[in-house]
């Protein structure tokens, strides 16, 4: 059995492309779409993997450092165009993600978004997903410093008045868990978005799940162990 670690979580934040929406090959497959368009530029599927969890135009800028700012721009509306309306690879919730987050919410457990989305990508997202109701407060990406600058989780834990100690980031990515290094906050992650479990090994991770539905598990363990 797994030795859990004996902290009492209060604040959940998650990442939402690739831990809570099984959206990554959509991304690639518009990263790849968006740069061959316009630029006849090939992007293989790991290089834009890569860059999934930063915000779109540091994505975009660390797969053509070479390119100037004008066509960066002219990249990022190919991809929204193509991400948002003629991208016909779907985007849907992971298997049990809505059930877990309404488990979380009334196990009193307060729950937050940290995503490299824009706003108008994110609200777009939680609006068709309906998942607006669970989450307390969200980040995104073009309002703060990109991932892993830990912004997002200081401005979140300032707002709730939540200590770092008690709060635990969720996510798939090294700029996830690279984020929560540099806020001070531990983090889990989950294999089925950017990273698999080897790769998530060298970030001192509390725990690799299989799936994103797997950390009331984790939970549970820990609270069971704050009580024995």
């Amino acid at each position: 059995m797994t030795d859990y670690p004996n902290t009492d979580y209060k604040l959940l934040v998650f990442d939402w492309d690739g831990t809570l929406i099984d959206s990554i090959e959509r991304i690639v497959t518009s990263l790849q779409h968006a740069s061959r368009t316009v630029c006849r530029l090939h992007v293989s599927e790991d290089v834009a993997r890569s860059v999934i969890g930063l915000g779109l135009y540091e994505a975009i800028e660390k797969l053509h450092p070479e390119l100037e700012s004008v066509v960066i721009e002219s990249i990022a509306a190919a991809y929204k165009q193509h991400f948002l309306h003629d991208n016909p690879v779907p985007a849907h919730l992971f298997d049990g993600v809505e059930e877990l987050l309404h488990q979380l919410v009334a196990d009193n457990y307060t729950l937050a978004i940290a995503t490299g989305k824009s706003r108008i990508g994110l609200d777009r997202a939680m609006q068709e997903h309906q998942l607006g109701n669970y989450f307390v407060t969200t980040r995104c990406a073009g309002e703060m410093p990109s991932k892993p600058h830990p912004e997002m989780l200081h401005s979140i834990l300032q707002e709730l008045d939540a200590q770092a100690e008690h709060s635990l980031m969720i996510g798939d990515s090294a700029h996830d868990f690279m984020m929560a290094h540099n806020a001070g906050i531990k983090a889990v992650g989950v294999t089925h978005g950017v990273e698999d479990a080897a790769s998530m090994q060298r970030h001192n991770l509390l725990a690799c799940l299989d799936d994103v539905t797997d950390l009331y598990e984790f939970l549970s363990h820990n609270n069971q162990n704050l009580m024995n």
